[in-house]
């Protein structure tokens, strides 16, 4: 059984404390000699007053990544994504075919800012098409072509620096 807030214990190293917070796995214990200690709930203490209580066993990172993940989802606000270190810095360089015009030079740090700008547009626009009153089959139509609309910019993935903020098209079964 896992111990609920305001429980009373007393631990061997620590003393007497009251049980401030509760994980799966930690017990956050507020002791009278030893202050703040975070102890494992198989631990060896004894339990003065066990109180029960519905114990929320997600912890603080869960529900940040959680946080992140909905307001990355229905937001227009954007994640800052890094461009990867051996392009920081570099240009793109457009050679045209004729060679009495003169080549385009950009930062590549402005261009990868654009490429990060369509995708979040895309994905704005697919939350649009999601919460829309289209029927299922012109929903799944138009996901379909954002799909592969990402399928087109993996070529840009090479400029990520994280993997987990690539493009992604449909996948061959």
């Amino acid at each position: 059984m896992i111990l609920g807030i305001g429980s009373r214990i007393k631990h061997p190293t620590y003393g007497l404390g009251v049980v401030t917070n509760v994980t799966s796995r930690m017990y956050w214990v507020t002791f009278i000699d030893n202050g703040l200690e975070t102890i494992e709930v198989e631990d060896e203490f004894e339990v003065i007053e066990g109180v029960e209580d519905e114990v929320d066993s997600v912890s603080f990172s869960d529900v940040e990544r959680i946080l992140r993940d909905v307001l990355k989802r229905y937001s227009d606000v954007s994640e800052i994504v890094p461009i990867a270190d051996k392009w920081k810095g570099g240009n793109l360089i457009l050679e045209p075919g004729d060679t009495n015009l003169s080549p385009k030079e950009l930062p590549i740090d402005t261009f990868f800012h654009k490429i990060v700008m369509v995708r979040d547009r895309l994905r704005v626009m697919e939350q649009k098409i999601n919460s829309s009153g289209l029927d299922e089959k012109e929903k799944i139509d138009l996901q379909q072509y954002i799909t592969r609309i990402y399928g087109s910019l993996t070529t840009f993935n090479v400029l990520f620096k994280n993997k987990s903020q690539n493009f992604v098209g449909s996948k061959s079964k």
